[in-house]
């Protein structure tokens, strides 16, 4: 049951006062309160919950959000920051008595750098579009989500989104070097820049991941890479899952860290080849896509290595990229594995936890058996690199009770994460998907430490509440009380 925090009957009374002050802020038709309209903000890529916002607001410039931000302050009222609505644990769930601050129209790219190799954007600006607007002079943006397409760049800040080659290149926490943000004041505040690293606290690295509770991102400095001199994929199928998850710990221990590694099981290899046609093979229970790149001599004989490693671990197949073109389509059916998957099922839930690599066996072995308690498919694709586990549990919504179970497994996937030494979230974030499973992992003594955090920007509590904390107490309380204790006294969320 997910429930969120308990609606301000005293704001909603004011609903209208509300959205002719937003208009005075922001005019045109940038402040959207009829229902219809709003039916496509009710929520984001976790779409098992829903609720409409109070009212939207679209603004289009950073002082726009600076007075949005401040009459919230002044007056109380909840703000809940989006950006495309591509995240996957609810991070962009509306209130029903709060302002979606929408930044989609924040979709301009200001500066080019190829000197310093950086670019400054605007959070509305698409992952890919970063990309797009460098690659004539051979430069790209590393981290790559497999919604790039749609996704944005405010986002991935938020989330700390990673992608098919965060393995070698990292994060969005790798490749930010600045910000501007607004605070819930109003406060305008810039957090790094061109440079490298900054003095003082990491308030940088803090930002990325805080998932919209500190501040609202409006300006992005983002490092651009040169696109290395050669780039080629090994596509290697394996007789069991536990076979190729030894060929990723071997790749790893021998020293060698790939562009990208993935991982797909059986059910999402043939989902993905009637979808994709990437000539995947069809008679293996495990595909790994090993990318290489670097110098062209290098390129060679790190293939030459790792294709010894496959072989040491009973690969059956094993094909190397010879173009530009095959080596995109191998990563072609990797990226759409999620679309692939929902042609096969009517609904399905994509998980997010992290593990260590060497426990990977161990945890598909737990999910076949957690498979059959719920009487529920699995499918598999893997950030195999860096253990990050991306499970689609299959069920049907229309079917009694099969919405329920399809959460419990996946709530019984992450509490195995973090039982063998994982975490509940690798790039997805925690949102409300994850957010009562929180003390699996964290004690009282982390949690409180962490609300504290939060306090210190936002006080009052109006920055997306209801995300993140399994219990919420307002910041004079935290004095008295333990956040994951306590009752919630909050209404339910209609799911879906």
């Amino acid at each position: 049951m997910l429930v969120m925090p308990k609606p301000d009957l005293t704001v909603l009374a004011r609903r209208g006062e509300i959205a002719a002050a937003l208009r005075a802020i922001v005019p045109g038709e940038s402040v959207i309160e009829t229902p219809t309209q709003m039916r496509v903000y009710e929520s984001d890529g976790l779409t098992a919950y829903r609720q409409m916002p109070m009212i939207v607001v679209l603004p289009e410039t950073t002082e726009q959000v600076s007075q949005a931000l401040r009459y919230a302050f002044e007056n109380k009222i909840k703000v809940v920051p989006r950006g495309a609505g591509t995240s996957l644990s609810g991070g962009a769930l509306p209130l029903e008595d709060g302002i979606l601050l929408g930044l989609a129209r924040f979709n301009r790219i200001l500066d080019i750098d190829f000197e310093n190799r950086c670019a400054v954007v605007q959070p509305g600006v698409t992952n890919l579009g970063i990309t797009k607007a460098v690659e004539h002079r051979g430069f790209y943006y590393a981290p790559d989500p497999s919604s790039q397409i749609a996704c944005t760049i405010g986002g991935n800040v938020a989330e700390n989104s990673g992608g098919v080659h965060c393995l070698k290149y990292g994060l969005t926490a790798n490749n930010v070097l600045g910000i501007e943000m607004v605070l819930i004041t109003g406060e305008i505040i810039r957090l790094g820049g061109k440079h490298l690293d900054s003095e003082g606290y990491d308030l940088l690295g803090l930002m990325t991941g805080s998932e919209g509770l500190l501040g609202v991102v409006t300006e992005v400095t983002v490092r651009i890479l040169q696109k290395p001199e050669t780039a080629r994929a090994v596509l290697v199928g394996f007789p069991s899952s536990e076979d190729a998850g030894q060929c990723v710990a071997d790749i790893i221990s021998a020293g060698i860290i790939p562009g990208g590694m993935e991982m797909m099981d059986r059910p999402a290899i043939h989902a993905v080849e009637q979808f994709v046609h990437a000539d995947y093979p069809l008679d293996v229970e495990a595909l790994l896509i090993v990318e290489l790149d670097g110098p062209q001599v290098e390129v060679d004989h790190l293939i030459t290595r790792v294709s010894a490693i496959a072989r040491k671990n009973k690969s059956k197949t094993l094909r190397v990229s010879n173009s530009e073109e095959e080596r995109l389509l191998f990563w072609a059916g990797r990226k759409a594995a999620f679309p692939a998957v929902g042609r096969i099922s009517p609904d399905y839930m994509c998980m997010d936890g992290t593990i260590p690599r060497k426990k990977l066996p161990e945890v598909l072995a737990g999910m076949a058996v957690l498979s059959q308690k719920y009487d529920l498919r699995v499918a598999n694709v893997f950030h195999a690199g860096d253990g990050n586990l991306h499970p689609l549990i299959l069920f049907d919504a229309n079917l009694d009770g099969e919405l329920d179970h399809a959460e419990k497994f996946g709530a019984d996937i992450l509490r195995l994460c973090v039982k063998v030494g994982g975490v509940l979230t690798g790039e997805h974030g925690v949102g409300v998907e994850k957010r009562d499973l929180m003390p699996e992992m964290f004690s009282q003594i982390d949690l409180d430490q962490q609300l504290r955090l939060k306090c210190a920007f936002d006080g009052q509590g109006l920055l997306n509440p209801g995300k993140v904390f399994p219990t919420l107490h307002s910041c004079a309380e935290m004095g008295r009380v333990h956040v994951s204790g306590g009752k919630m006294a909050h209404p339910e969320i209609p799911r879906f």
